[in-house]
């Protein structure tokens, strides 16, 4: 495995800190929709949590500002530069726009049909689900989702899980599978609490759908470091083509 200068792993700040990161995202998640729905509670929403669930956009933004600020401290506790993640290696830059060409040809199925397949399978009908993620929100608020959505989580998913917990992994001496596969694992997993909805069905789409796409980008990521920069942009790219969707329901 090679790494781009100013990410080699060195000795994790713990060796615990990798497997908090692995579970962070998830749990701050469900901890900050959490917190919304009490607040809405005690100001007299009678469906405070199905309230808090629409406006999960930017709960997830929150979140991605916090786990951003972690990580950056994080990677400067090992004597590293976080934003050296996002370098681009002019010396190999033609091959790795051809490795991100085909990546790309692959992430459209790969993300794409298991979103579909699921919902037929769990709803009967795969458009069921656009009515629970895609939630109304104030014009506003979906005008600043389609921003702070896209960015918040091309700077941190895709650098939480492969930029820092699969590299900690493999410097502790885990197998390149089990590094790749619970880094992987975890950030289809965390969808379970974007929105966290107590419906069997959802959970189970939400789980499920990225899973072939996370272990796509994850090897990509162990195969080549380097491509970082790219998939994040990819990665903004596609969440801001599905934030947009917002306003179509905002009021």
């Amino acid at each position: 495995m090679t790494y781009s200068k100013g990410t080699t792993p060195s000795v994790a700040t713990s060796r615990m800190t990798p497997w908090l990161m692995l579970f962070v995202r998830i749990i701050l998640f469900a901890a900050f929709q959490a917190m919304l729905a009490l607040l809405l509670f005690l100001g007299g929403d009678g469906q405070a949590w199905e309230t808090a669930a629409n406006w999960w956009p930017l709960t997830v933004a929150a979140v991605d500002l916090v786990v951003l600020l972690w990580l950056i401290r994080i990677f400067a506790a090992e004597g590293m530069n976080f934003w050296h993640l996002f370098r681009i290696e002019r010396a190999t830059l033609k091959s790795d726009l051809l490795a991100l060409l085909l990546i790309v040809v692959l992430t459209g199925p790969v993300s794409y049909l298991p979103n579909i397949w699921l919902g037929q399978a769990l709803f009967g009908n795969a458009e069921a689900t656009l009515e629970l993620i895609v939630r109304p929100l104030p014009v506003w608020a979906a005008y600043a989702a389609v921003v702070l959505f896209p960015i918040g989580q091309g700077l941190t998913e895709l650098p939480t899980y492969f930029g820092y917990v699969m590299p900690r992994f493999r410097s502790q001496g885990m197998n390149r599978w089990t590094a790749l596969s619970l880094p992987a694992l975890m950030l289809a997993f965390q969808h379970i609490a974007i929105p966290l909805l107590f419906d069997w069905r959802f959970i189970a789409w939400r789980a499920f759908m990225f899973v072939p796409f996370a272990f796509l980008v994850g090897a990509a990521l162990m195969w080549r470091p380097r491509l970082m920069p790219y998939l994040a942009i990819v990665h903004i790219l596609l969440d801001m083509s599905f934030a947009v969707m917002l306003l179509g329901v905002a009021f």
